[in-house]
């Protein structure tokens, strides 16, 4: 089984001090080959020591509709990273106030681990809506953001940003709407997850 960071837990490839953390936030709702292609182009690029995959119990921009409990959802993203060392699965936000703040989140990590460097993971679409997260400021002021492309997105001012760097990943258009959408009309997703989360998905009669 992947390990997953849970509050104060830190797992002993991770007792050594000054590490470089990637935080790749979501409600992986559920976790897709995308999500796991684009952590792996983030670890390399931005030379991370690890990418953890924080599970968001809701996030404060989308609905409850068609989410699953987040129990649910950490356990399909513990299945995907199984057997990679440098990939983990993270429950933080569990513990924490609902809806999920970004900014709340990262104050929380930053004294949990005090000798860790902690950035962010997102896609180009997210930059669109940044100036409407909480305290957005604070976050570009003290953690950078490794920015993965999407499809369709056009340039703004904050992308010329010193704390946003833009690092190259394939233009990928595989969404977990669309994955919930193929499983609610009786479609496969094979391939597009993982095979430990299809067969997961499949027992468990997720989404259908």
């Amino acid at each position: 089984m992947a390990k997953t960071i849970s509050g104060s837990f830190i797992p002993r490839a991770e007792k050594s001090p000054s590490l470089s953390i990637g935080l790749y936030f979501g409600s992986f709702n559920p976790v897709h080959t995308g999500h796991l292609i684009i952590a792996q182009h983030a670890l390399e690029q931005a030379k991370f020591d690890y990418v953890w995959f924080v599970i968001s119990p809701q996030n404060p921009f989308k609905q409850k509709k068609n989410l699953l409990p987040a129990y649910e959802r950490l356990k399909m993203v513990e299945l995907a990273l199984e057997g990679n060392e440098r990939m983990m699965a993270s429950n933080v936000e569990f513990r924490l106030p609902n809806p999920s703040y970004t900014i709340d989140t990262l104050t929380h990590l930053a004294d949990t681990y005090k000798s860790y460097a902690f950035s962010l993971i997102m896609g180009q679409d997210n930059l669109t809506h940044f100036h409407k997260w909480k305290n957005y400021e604070s976050i570009l002021k003290y953690y950078s953001v490794w920015v993965y492309p999407r499809p369709g997105y056009v340039p703004g001012e904050i992308d010329s940003h010193e704390h946003i760097h833009i690092f190259e990943a394939p233009l990928l258009d595989i969404s977990a709407t669309y994955i919930r959408q193929k499983l609610k009309n009786g479609q496969s997703v094979r391939y597009l997850v993982p095979d430990t989360v299809f067969q997961y998905m499949t027992s468990e009669a997720l989404y259908s």
